[in-house]
């Protein structure tokens, strides 16, 4: 696989959205754009009961922010639409009717462990740390923040946002809360992640619906607080400190 993609496959009620991109499932604009158009899509799909939410390759479910992107804002606005996308992709998931179950076959980071947090149920294999990076570079978690902040708490957030060189192991996201279970292996996990998904398809799809609304209540307002947090971060990148610092990843 050398083509960037994101494709959906629907079979006995199971939307699968899968996405890849050759950087280590790092995510640029348009492939973010193309995750909104496919998780609403399944949302508006009567013949869909639940959606499964994974990555391409083996070693990395998403590595975040696309550098190639990040280095090449060269203005405020720019900025904003560039981490808009993120946070486009969140909200579309928070509002999607249906359940969202992660699958995380690797290393998270970044917006990748905002993407992870914003699915319903999450799974992954032991190989899935994860690491918020943003601060390292000079911009700040900001538009994942409130999503893994949902999920871990503002302690392990913080902790994870702070300490932005460290990979924290999967079983640390378990006892934490984003992952629900740990697989030794990416076969067990697809296993346990189709065995799932059959089961939810057994379920009433109303009462999953009004579930997921009670479980998302209280994030209101959240098109408007990850807009807000979309500009702050197109306003860092442009830093000199973040400069300096993405030059490194040319």
């Amino acid at each position: 696989m050398t083509k960037p993609y994101v494709k959906q496959t629907i079979n006995n009620g199971i939307s699968t959205i899968e996405f890849f991109h050759p950087a280590h499932n790092s995510l640029p604009g348009n492939i973010l754009a193309e995750l909104v158009t496919n998780i609403h899509e399944a949302g508006k799909n009567e013949n869909v009961k639940v959606i499964i939410l994974k990555s391409g390759g083996e070693r990395t479910f998403c590595a975040g922010a696309s550098f190639k992107e990040l280095i090449s804002i060269d203005d405020a606005e720019t900025g904003r639409v560039f981490f808009s996308g993120f946070a486009n992709v969140i909200n579309a998931m928070r509002k999607c009717p249906k359940f969202i179950i992660g699958r995380i076959q690797g290393k998270t980071v970044g917006g990748g462990v905002g993407i992870a947090s914003a699915t319903d149920y999450c799974m992954a294999t032991k190989f899935a740390s994860i690491k918020l990076s943003e601060l390292n570079v000079g911009i700040g978690p900001f538009v994942v923040g409130p999503a893994v902040e949902r999920k871990l708490g503002l302690t392990g957030m913080s902790q994870i946002a702070i300490d932005a060189n460290s990979f924290y192991d999967a079983e640390w996201a378990r006892q934490k809360g984003l992952f629900t279970k740990v697989f030794e292996t990416t076969e067990a996990l697809d296993k346990a992640v189709q065995t799932f998904a059959e089961s939810l398809c057994t379920y009433n799809p109303d009462a999953m619906q009004e579930m997921k609304k009670v479980f998302w209540r209280g994030t209101e307002d959240w098109d408007v607080l990850l807009a807000e947090r979309a500009a702050i971060s197109g306003r860092l990148v442009l830093s000199e400190f973040t400069k300096e610092k993405l030059k490194g990843f040319k």
